[in-house]
């Protein structure tokens, strides 16, 4: 049970959410999908209209790619994929656990950053070749910071040493009024290629009876933290709360997030057939339908999710539908291939990268949908308006 220190310096229990309380949702702290949805949809449709412009270079738009997490043109040696995403909040958490520890963590949430990009390139079949920073402050004195600023620059080489792409360049603006002075806004973009063009993965090739196989997360990596800086907001003691596994609140979501490019490029290497892949992020178990087609997920077996998601739940008071549908619950990656190739895969993830993986379930014929079998819970496909 999660612990606090009260006036005495006896540990006590925190409290949960009680059942006459109101539940701490997603949406109630300011990120609504159901609201940000139509305006990427609106977007895609505008985007297509100018798709005309790559033939200036002999290039083609791979329209299936619109509404994936990569948007792909065709060249002549293969394919290339772009992405652009940004960290989120989760730098907020690292400016208040500093308080408590000493430690930056920057480097981490350099990793973070990288991961946010490369993960979603990825999933089409990509090879990320190169990666570009924007470090955008309210104020120019936030880089006067010099540990943190170096952790930050430390973690973004490693991180993008990890993803085997070059880090290209970046932008550092000034956006005073804009941006809060005291804080940094973190994102970036990456570039990749597709090659052999066999290797693009846009949803046609998945097929009745492919296995979903799941690859675990490092922890909430860097999504839902509006949600989870809400609740260290009413918590005693914040993001210093010890949690079952004694590491605290703070510390558990800083935890890296796993860079899966490596993985990704040695499945391929090994001839394991992949046929679609999924970074599970916003949305959480709701992007296993991501691709557009009318293919029911079944899911017979779930992993274990680390203490933090119990503790988070237990504390905003959100039942699993709420839990699985906007955060990864411990399988951070999905990908979907044969069943044959799911040995390899397992034995490739543990030797190579010391992953736990699964297979979780099936592809089945039947509307677009997700069933998570082993928490009674089914997704329609309607609640995942990426398209």
């Amino acid at each position: 049970m999660q612990k606090r220190v009260n006036m005495l310096g006896e540990r006590q229990p925190a409290s949960p959410v009680s059942p006459n309380e109101t539940s701490m949702t997603y949406a109630s702290t300011g990120v609504n999908y159901d609201a940000m949805d139509p305006l990427k949809r609106l977007a895609q449709l505008r985007a297509r209209a100018t798709s005309g412009n790559l033939e200036r270079f002999d290039m083609k738009e791979v329209e299936a790619s619109r509404g994936e997490s990569a948007y792909v043109w065709e060249e002549q040696d293969g394919y290339r994929a772009f992405v652009i995403e940004g960290l989120g909040t989760k730098n907020k958490v690292a400016d208040e656990t500093r308080k408590i520890t000493g430690r930056t963590y920057y480097d981490a949430i350099a990793q973070d950053t990288v991961a946010m990009i490369v993960n979603d390139l990825i999933v089409v079949g990509a090879d990320p070749q190169a990666v570009n920073a924007y470090f955008a402050v309210g104020n120019s004195d936030w880089f006067a910071d010099e540990e943190r600023s170096r952790d930050l620059v430390e973690g973004w080489a490693k991180a993008t040493n990890m993803a085997g792409a070059v880090w290209g360049g970046g932008e550092t603006p000034t956006l005073k009024g804009i941006i809060e002075p005291d804080t940094i806004d973190l994102s970036g973009s990456a570039i990749g290629i597709v090659k052999p063009k066999e290797r693009l993965t846009l949803g046609d090739k998945l097929t009745r009876g492919d296995a979903i196989f799941l690859v675990e997360s490092s922890g909430i990596h860097a999504n839902g933290l509006t949600l989870v800086r809400a609740i260290a907001s009413r918590l005693p003691d914040g993001y210093a709360t010890l949690l079952s596994d004694g590491k605290s609140y703070g510390e558990s979501l800083l935890t890296p997030t796993y860079i899966y490019a490596g993985l990704i490029r040695d499945l391929f290497e090994a001839g394991i057939d992949i046929h679609y892949m999924v970074n599970i992020t916003g949305h959480g178990w709701r992007k296993l339908m991501r691709a557009n087609r009318d293919l029911s997920y079944i899911i017979d077996k779930v992993p274990e999710p680390q203490p933090v998601f119990r503790f988070i739940q237990e504390q905003s008071g959100n039942d699993d539908a709420e839990m699985y549908g906007n955060f990864n619950m411990g399988a951070g990656f999905a990908i979907f291939m044969p069943e044959a190739g799911v040995p390899l895969a397992q034995q490739i993830a543990m030797d190579n990268y010391g992953l736990n993986t699964g297979k979780a379930g099936n592809v089945e014929n039947g509307q677009r949908q997700v069933i998570i079998r082993q928490k009674s819970l089914a997704y329609k496909g309607e609640v995942l308006g990426v398209r």
